[in-house]
């Protein structure tokens, strides 16, 4: 069963917010340099959650405007990263005017969007020459021990093609594909966290999650090495693709009017330069 079958899923993580930020692993800093390059730009973060990706992002000089639809998420990022601006916002409705960010990036989320919706809102928010960006950490499979603990603990994000919308999508150009490995340490401790924090555990009832950890943590003692850890290979997937030229609000308001008179527009709305931005 995909993701895009189980709606509630994408709206699990608030309850786990901790354990996402303790369990789950940070993004390397090549991958994001391959996406964005080496230049400082103004980047929009889609499902930024408890801010994994958000760290690099401002590490490596980047001016991020973070968003999230969970409250609870973006509380732990706004804790750890106080300077960044945030925004309790989907990707389906980004509190931005049109072509204000150099680049869109999102990192574990883009299988969560609404498409037919948030791709129009990704490319009207993107300046000319503008790049959609998209990573996802996928456990390296090919692994025997660590196909074992993916069959325990789930795999519905390790999708074959999870960008297959934006090559498809006629507001994009081709999509570059990319990959890095990386190894996450993780602990008897931490192997809960990671597992706490997945969607589909978090949706589960207490005693459901209690025998999910049992069996975990029975995985983690034939295979773990104590407290001393063990390292969970990742390889990290990256695509990236530019905005197709597109006429603006502006060309396309004075074609209209070259076509002739238009019924004057209500009054008793915002005025139409009123900056809808809510960024704390």
């Amino acid at each position: 069963m995909s993701d895009q079958q189980n709606p509630d899923w994408a709206h699990s993580f608030g309850g786990v917010a901790d354990a996402y930020e303790r369990g789950r692993p940070t993004y390397p800093a090549e991958a994001v340099t391959w996406l964005l390059g080496d230049q400082p730009l103004t980047v929009l973060e889609l499902g930024a959650g408890t801010g994994k990706l958000t760290r690099v992002l401002t590490t490596l000089g980047h001016d991020v405007h973070a968003t999230d639809p969970d409250e609870a998420m973006l509380g732990v990022l706004e804790e750890q990263l106080p300077g960044v601006r945030t925004a309790v916002a989907s990707a389906e409705d980004i509190p931005l005017e049109d072509r204000s960010v150099d680049a869109v990036i999102a990192a574990q989320a883009f299988h969560w969007f609404d498409l037919d919706r948030a791709l129009p809102e990704i490319a009207r928010v993107l300046r000319p020459q503008g790049q959609v960006c998209l990573l996802w950490n996928h456990r390296n499979e090919k692994i025997p021990w660590v196909r074992r603990l993916g069959a325990l603990i789930g795999t519905q994000e390790q999708q074959d093609d999870p960008a297959q919308a934006l090559i498809f999508s006629e507001l994009f150009g081709f999509v570059e594909e990319h990959e890095v490995s990386h190894w996450q340490t993780i602990d008897r401790l931490s192997i809960q966290d990671l597992v706490l924090s997945r969607s589909n555990v978090a949706v589960l009832d207490a005693e459901a999650r209690a025998a999910k950890l049992a069996e975990v943590l029975a995985f983690y003692d034939d295979y773990g090495r104590g407290m001393d850890g063990m390292q969970l290979p990742y390889v990290t997937k990256c695509y990236r693709a530019t905005v197709l030229d597109r006429p603006t609000s502006t060309a396309a308001a004075e074609d209209d009017d070259e076509e002739g008179p238009k019924t004057d527009p209500p009054t008793d709305g915002p005025d139409d330069e009123t900056l809808l931005i809510d960024f704390r």
